[in-house]
């Protein structure tokens, strides 16, 4: 047997950032620049992310070069960056800068607080960028919905539908305060979710909805409890195939980013499982 060529492990980005914004009361924006971007680029995903890398707590040095590998083999796990994930709002390949857009809720989160008090020139390491999704030209109509850690990707995603495209467009926020200016022919539902769980308006707009005729392809991801009634409803009672729906948890309440990865995977699983074998309703 041929023996498999080693990995080339993956190298960070280097970037500094350029400007902050606040776009919402609970939203902020973040812009990444440098000559180091260079070597960064995406593809045709709409949902392209990229994984901040932050480092536990004060006092921790790591290796120059910045080197991961080196940094799992020479220190503890505990001095190991945190990782946070952010989709890729916009991408300016022309003048190297990089958006990211951040939900805050004051000083909770890491990420979060971390954009509201980051100053420009202040240096920001990351990985990626990933992606699966984007609008698929031969759909008949496009659905897309989610919250607010969805609201970059769908934004993004209508965006880049050509004209004309049929979409339906469902985007969950706190309060009418919280919406934003998406620059697409698409009519985007905003909904305002107030003392309501989230996601129970979002669930209940695509139940209403009257479906249009012809393959819809499908974007819907968020908090992972709505997901799941979601993926119920599109997988099994309207009977969508998997390769026309691209869902999953963002975050789960309750759980932090470390704690919704180590599980996601295997949740994801479970309740796809569970919804494949359930009957649909008569």
């Amino acid at each position: 047997m041929a023996e498999r060529p080693a990995r080339t492990p993956r190298k960070p980005h280097t970037a500094q950032v350029i400007r902050t914004e606040r776009l919402t009361p609970h939203m902020q924006r973040v812009i990444l620049g440098g000559d180091s971007l260079a070597e960064f680029s995406t593809g045709a995903c709409t949902d392209h992310y990229v994984k901040l890398l932050f480092p536990p707590a004060e006092g921790v040095t790591y290796p120059e070069p910045f080197d991961m590998e080196r940094i799992r083999e020479e220190l503890p796990r505990d001095q190991w960056p945190v990782t946070r994930t952010y989709t890729v709002r916009y991408w300016d390949a022309e003048h190297r800068e990089l958006t990211l857009d951040f939900v805050i809720h004051g000083d909770e989160g890491l990420a979060g607080p971390w954009a509201m008090r980051v100053q420009p020139g202040e240096t920001v390491r990351f990985m990626g960028p990933g992606g699966a999704y984007a609008p698929d030209a031969d759909a008949d109509w496009h659905l897309l919905v989610g919250d607010e850690s969805a609201l970059p990707a769908i934004a993004r995603s209508l965006e880049g539908l050509p004209a004309g495209a049929r979409a339906h467009a469902f985007i969950e926020v706190s309060g009418p305060e919280e919406e934003q200016k998406i620059d697409s022919d698409v009519e985007v539902v905003w909904l305002h979710r107030g003392d309501r769980p989230v996601g129970e308006a979002l669930t209940e707009a695509v139940r209403a909805l009257d479906f249009p005729e012809g393959r819809v392809h499908a974007f819907v991801h968020g908090e992972a409890h709505f997901v799941k009634e979601l993926r119920r409803l599109l997988r099994v009672e309207r009977g969508l195939a998997r390769e026309d729906l691209s869902i999953s948890g963002y975050w789960r309440l309750g759980h932090d980013e470390d704690g919704w990865q180590a599980s996601k995977r295997d949740w994801n699983a479970r309740i796809e499982a569970e919804q494949e074998d359930a009957p649909a309703p008569s």
